[in-house]
């Protein structure tokens, strides 16, 4: 498997998509090839070559490369965690040399915009029913809308500071998954940080201990939502959302929520394999 994701990488290179690092993930067969930065257009381009590539190269090993998010139910899923920053000029809108976190107040407005529209936007960033599956805990997966410095079990992780890497002071959105429609994605998750600038928004203190650990009095206590826990409870939030409908455009929204709103239904009726195993013995 290593050969075969270097090979991957080396064709990605070839292609003109340049790769930060990679590395073999903590589930079984699962992988992770890290894109350089660029703009949100060029790497929403950039991920569905990449996906081609992926497959590709997998094909010509007589092997078969999913980006479903949630193959296996006792493993982790996949994800596509979505570093993200702004630049003015040539400049890192985000970093702040005065903050302590060197985080600049352009940052933490849009944080605070993310946070503030994570629910309306996930049926985006997480699309399908498979989604779900992994948006659980104890997977390394978001469950809860909460931000953190470092720590990775927050929807929102801001990776650590290196000294004279200015330009890469960033947020991490953790949610999306890599069989989301990356156009749409970005679309929506620029919009919600945006309009966390645009109002000023301030974001809740950072979480300073494992979300999942609190009880559900201390999450009330500090305001902090758990993400959809369905594809249905997605779409209905998304439907009512007015960022998501300008983000997206009349169109485009309609159409998605009426190919969401179909899909469920085919799910919902459907009787699975957990259902005849279950129920069919003892029914």
């Amino acid at each position: 498997a290593t050969d075969m994701r270097r090979e991957t990488v080396l064709m990605l290179e070839e292609l003109g998509i340049p790769v930060e690092q990679s590395h073999h993930e903590v589930a079984p067969s699962q992988h992770e090839i890290d894109l350089r930065h660029t703009d949100a257009m060029t790497m929403a381009d950039t991920v569905m070559t990449y996906r081609v590539v992926v497959k590709e190269i997998a094909q010509r090993h007589d092997c078969y490369a999913t980006f479903m998010p949630k193959p296996i139910t006792s493993v982790n899923g996949n994800g596509m965690h979505t570093h993200q920053s702004l630049f003015k000029g040539g400049s890192n809108a985000f970093y702040d040399a005065e903050d302590p976190d060197r985080l600049s107040d352009i940052a933490r407005y849009f944080i605070a915009g993310l946070l503030n529209h994570a629910r309306e936007i996930t049926a985006v960033t997480n699309q399908w029913v498979n989604s779900y599956k992994r948006l659980v805990p104890n997977f390394e997966a978001p469950t809860f809308v909460s931000w953190a410095i470092v720590n990775r079990a927050d929807l929102i992780r801001v990776p650590a500071f290196k000294a004279g890497r200015e330009e890469s002071r960033r947020i991490e959105y953790r949610a999306p998954d890599p069989a989301c429609n990356p156009y749409l994605a970005f679309s929506v998750m620029l919009a919600a940080g945006l309009h966390g600038i645009e109002n000023q928004s301030e974001p809740p203190p950072p979480c300073e201990s494992s979300v999942f650990e609190m009880s559900d009095a201390e999450r009330r206590e500090r305001d902090i939502h758990a993400l959809p826990g369905s594809l249905w409870e997605a779409i209905t939030i998304t439907e009512d959302s007015g960022l998501v409908r300008d983000a997206l455009g009349e169109t485009v929204f309609q159409s998605f929520i009426e190919n969401k709103k179909i899909e469920w239904e085919r799910y919902r009726s459907h009787v699975t394999d957990y259902e005849i195993q279950r129920y069919l013995p003892t029914l």
